[in-house]
């Protein structure tokens, strides 16, 4: 049997009681979000939310109560209203989700462009890093890195960017289980001092550690909550790279890990 007012194969206009009905959802969901917008700003009194959304004591409160309950807001007794752990799952795995080669590849050949050299972008694998893109020098340069390869990290412009906020001691832990080749060229004082150097600038360079006529310069890519995950470089043969030229890719290399950065959800500070 078919129903008189909804014939099958007719469209089915909304009712002034359904229109209302889902505007009122659009409302509801629109304010949820202003809730979890002022929260994530800092916002974490009940009064205080409210009137920075607009709402009543009243909408603000049940609005709140239905976050809570799905875990997209906390209270905390002593710090008012926080972000809860639903919120920071689904943001890992909006994180997840983004194709970081995809995203970041635009930028990688801009700076190729710039700067007529072989760009590459990293990320780190246990005391490696795996290559995830290169693109190469416009110069009768040929760098022995390929898509998916490995270097170690200890060696590389791109393994020590990704190292920066590691602790002095597992830098040297790092290095006390590399193999004795960069010890003959660089001892275990001197990759300390360099590597506190490059921490402290937010940048890398590779002077020769892992292949004598190859120089590096690298800074790190950083996520929503600021962890470096991946590093890109701008590499060379030292005719190339003189220390001055090196010195003045810090900035540029610098710019283009940023704006992949801020793609990922970073942040400056």
């Amino acid at each position: 049997m078919i129903d008189q007012g909804h014939r099958s194969g007719e469209a089915h206009w909304p009712t002034p009681e359904e229109k209302k009905s889902k505007t009122q959802a659009s409302q509801t969901l629109l304010r949820g979000l202003d809730i979890i917008d002022a929260v994530a700003n800092g916002i974490d009194d009940l009064s205080e939310i409210a009137k920075v959304t607009g709402m009543t004591y009243s909408t603000a409160h049940r609005i709140l109560s239905a976050l809570q309950q799905r875990h997209y807001i906390r209270r905390e007794p002593d710090q008012g209203y926080r972000l809860g752990h639903a919120l920071l799952g689904l943001g890992y795995q909006a994180q997840a989700q983004i194709d970081l080669v995809k995203l970041a590849k635009p930028l990688l050949v801009e700076l190729a462009r710039q700067t007529s050299d072989t760009v590459h972008l990293g990320m780190p694998s246990q005391d490696s890093i795996v290559y995830l893109e290169k693109i190469s020098s416009r110069r009768p340069v040929e760098i022995s890195s390929r898509v998916g390869g490995n270097k170690p990290l200890f060696s590389t412009g791109i393994g020590k960017a990704l190292l920066l906020d590691q602790t002095e001691e597992q830098w040297l832990a790092l290095y006390d289980r590399s193999p004795a080749n960069l010890q003959a060229i660089c001892d275990r004082d001197k990759w300390l001092q360099m590597m506190r150097h490059y921490a402290q600038g937010g940048y890398a360079f590779d002077l020769g550690e892992d292949e004598s006529t190859i120089r590096c310069v690298a800074a790190p890519i950083r996520d929503g909550r600021s962890h470096i995950v991946a590093a890109a470089s701008v590499s060379s043969t030292v005719e190339y790279m003189p220390p001055g030229r090196m010195q003045q890719l810090v900035a540029t290399v610098q710019e283009t890990a940023l704006k992949i950065s801020t793609a990922l959800g970073y942040r400056a500070v």
